[in-house]
């Protein structure tokens, strides 16, 4: 399939794991990339592993400095001229799983910052260049811990829950624009975030648990993911927008209590 051949795509968080997916599944179909990322050497990574002839610029960002969003936006159209899709996957963990009462504001405003306020901040200045396209496309990465609890931290969960309502009010914000938003909600994938979860489970002979509680039984791959977020950026989903699409073998579609399933 060439479902984006001659299509500019910008991916954030595009280093590693779902992010590096994504840019492999989008250039094997077509585009032209912008890969962004704030690990240089990642994103080195990633450009290695893209078909060959695969069209790409890259640019180091923290998403959450709204000048340097702009920026990143303005050089994206400069260089190619339009900007189709939007992937909004940079996201952090923060590793802080205390209790409710034990709350690190500093924590939150990290963790908030990255992961809401980055996918707002490039949801702002790309949507304006689709708005004067008439089309576009954007995909956001939240988690299924932003639909029930016990798949990550306090903060994290809360800026994951802020990107899927995000993605619903500014699906009816830029629908009229015909600009598509949805999100997607992974479960256990093995990137580089959730690498503790897995050398953990690894080094305690506790593999065989990973993914236990899913209907599926197993884990994910980034590749999973990716394949996802390429059809709701495609227009095979024409006209599918404001969707959360859980990508987690089933984990959300059970009551799932921790002991249910073994």
């Amino acid at each position: 399939m060439q479902r984006f051949l001659d299509k500019v795509v910008l991916i954030t968080g595009a280093g590693s794991g779902i992010g590096r997916a994504t840019a492999k599944r989008m250039a094997a179909e077509g585009a032209r990339l912008m890969l962004v990322d704030r690990n240089e050497d990642g994103l080195k990574g990633t450009v290695d592993e893209l078909p060959a002839g695969a069209e790409v610029q890259t640019r180091i960002v923290d998403v959450a400095d709204e000048a340097a969003v702009e920026q990143c936006v303005n050089e994206t159209i400069a260089h190619f001229g339009q900007l189709d899709v939007l992937c909004n996957n940079a996201g952090i963990a923060g590793g802080d799983y205390n209790i409710a009462t034990e709350q690190s504001l500093e924590t939150w405003q990290k963790i908030i910052g990255v992961n809401l306020y980055g996918v707002m901040l490039f949801t702002k200045y790309a949507a304006r260049q689709m708005q004067t396209q008439g089309q576009g496309a954007i995909v956001n990465t939240a988690s299924v811990a932003g639909i029930r609890s016990g798949a990550g931290g306090n903060a994290y969960s809360a800026s994951k829950a802020g990107v899927i309502n995000f993605t619903m009010t500014s699906a009816c914000d830029l629908g009229q624009f015909n600009i598509r938003v949805n999100a997607v909600c992974p479960g256990l994938i093995e990137t580089g975030m959730t690498k503790p979860v897995f050398d953990y489970a690894r080094s305690n002979n506790k593999e065989q648990k990973l993914g236990a509680r899913c209907e599926l039984r197993r884990y994910g791959r980034p590749d999973e993911i990716a394949g996802a977020i390429a059809f709701l950026a495609s227009d095979d989903a024409s006209y599918v927008t404001g969707q959360a699409l859980a990508v987690d073998g089933g984990n959300t579609a059970s009551l799932n209590l921790p002991g249910m399933k073994v």
